[in-house]
């Protein structure tokens, strides 16, 4: 599993080792991986966004450095709402309220330790989910709390065709990301095997069908594992951090 930096690890500080450094001239921010606990087809990892998640996180601190910041990545909140994948193994969903809640505290008890900005990085994408995430940060100034999500629409015309066509889970973008950052959680000798899945979640999700076995996913995937590489997974994260340093950076510069 990709192993945070240590001078980028919250959970690596001591008592002593946070408080100077909020007490230094760079601003802190933390960074918080969000995902969920869902099936992504018979290739992929369980944890897939939350590693996707933590992935551009580490990739984006050195961008978020270079602005004279001072960038942390905290423990994930891994659980996420998973309704859409409830007929496979594995989806264990949270209710939206719950997530919610969890993720307000999460940011205020940041806060209130004196870091100037928290970041939340969402890559599941689930629309209970995506509203529940947005939806913590409701009422704090957003030159303090912000979240980085690919759903934007701003992210989402960076990223690979795939993506932009919403028959992306579990398929060649997300099984690229994983083989940039994660490749033991990646299965070669079943993604390879696996024939596209042209069926858009986005498309579907607009008609109302918010089951994945309805859509057309009858492996809980949907695009193509098959054509991953860990080039394309590269560039793909590289979008992906630049996303998450341009939404701190400009947050916080319209305090």
């Amino acid at each position: 599993m990709a192993v945070i930096p240590a001078d980028m690890d919250l959970c690596r500080l001591t008592m002593d080792g946070f408080a100077e450094l909020l007490a230094g001239k760079r601003p802190v921010v933390v960074i918080v991986p969000v995902g969920a606990v869902e099936p992504h087809g018979p290739h992929l990892s369980l944890g897939t966004d939350i590693m996707i998640s933590r992935g551009a996180a580490i990739r984006a601190c050195e961008r978020i450095k270079a602005h004279g910041l001072t960038p942390l990545i905290a423990p994930e909140v891994s659980y996420g709402v998973t309704e859409c994948a409830a007929a496979f193994k594995g989806a264990v969903s949270v209710s939206a309220e719950a997530l919610q809640n969890f993720l307000r505290s999460v940011v205020e008890g940041l806060l209130a330790n004196g870091v100037a900005h928290v970041c939340l990085v969402n890559n599941h994408l689930e629309p209970g989910h995506v509203s529940a995430v947005q939806s913590a940060l409701e009422g704090i100034e957003s030159s303090r709390a912000s979240v980085a999500s690919p759903i934007d629409k701003r992210w989402a015309r960076t990223l690979s065709g795939e993506f932009k066509s919403g028959a992306c889970h579990a398929g060649c973008y997300e099984t690229s990301i994983m083989l940039a950052t994660e490749p033991d959680f990646v299965s070669d000798t079943e993604r390879l095997k696996l024939p596209h899945v042209p069926v858009s979640l986005s498309e579907k999700l607009g008609q109302g069908v918010t089951d994945f076995v309805e859509m057309g996913l009858a492996d809980a995937y949907a695009g193509s594992p098959a054509d991953a590489t860990a080039a394309h997974g590269d560039e793909q994260l590289d979008k992906l951090a630049t996303m998450i340093s341009t939404v701190i950076v400009e947050s916080m510069d319209h305090s």
